[in-house]
């Protein structure tokens, strides 16, 4: 692949990441800005991942949900010192679950084509398969002004 077609690839994938943000933001969920620490992060993570590409295969949108730092601390210091499910492992668990259905949820609402982790390591996580056509306007957006209708005047 060359470089031109690579960039061409990932800026697509970063706009799908984006139209992802927003619409998760939009149903009121906490998103994670890009860039930010591990050990900070909150909410719904969506990032570009560029594993799939050492298969020859494009990069993937991939969201994963960050429970608190307190919770994960919790949770990672329990799996250390007594190596089997605690209330907070299994608190930790079923908020991981609930939060991927619920972005499963979300996103095929909103148009996108979603499913599941297949990667054993991160079993909650979503795969972003393709988005709405970028064309079209969320619909969360303000409705365009067309012929006839004047500002703040409601779509029918």
């Amino acid at each position: 692949m060359d470089e031109t077609l690579g960039r061409h690839v990932n800026a697509r994938f970063e706009r799908l990441a984006q139209r992802v943000r927003d619409e998760l933001a939009a149903a009121g969920l906490p998103v994670v800005a890009p860039g930010l620490a591990d050990e900070l992060a909150v909410g719904a993570a969506v990032r570009v991942s560029s594993w799939s590409q050492h298969f020859g295969e494009e990069p993937e949108v991939l969201v994963s949900w960050h429970t608190s730092p307190r919770l994960r601390s919790r949770a990672m210091a329990d799996l250390r010192q007594y190596g089997e499910p605690t209330p907070a492992v299994v608190l930790g668990g079923e908020v991981h679950r609930a939060m991927s259905a619920a972005v499963i949820a979300i996103l095929t609402a909103a148009g996108f084509t979603v499913r599941g982790s297949r990667n054993g390591y991160a079993p909650f996580d979503v795969l972003v398969v393709e988005g709405p056509d970028f064309r079209t306007p969320p619909v969360w957006s303000e409705p365009a002004e067309g012929p006839g209708r004047t500002e703040g005047e409601p779509a029918k």
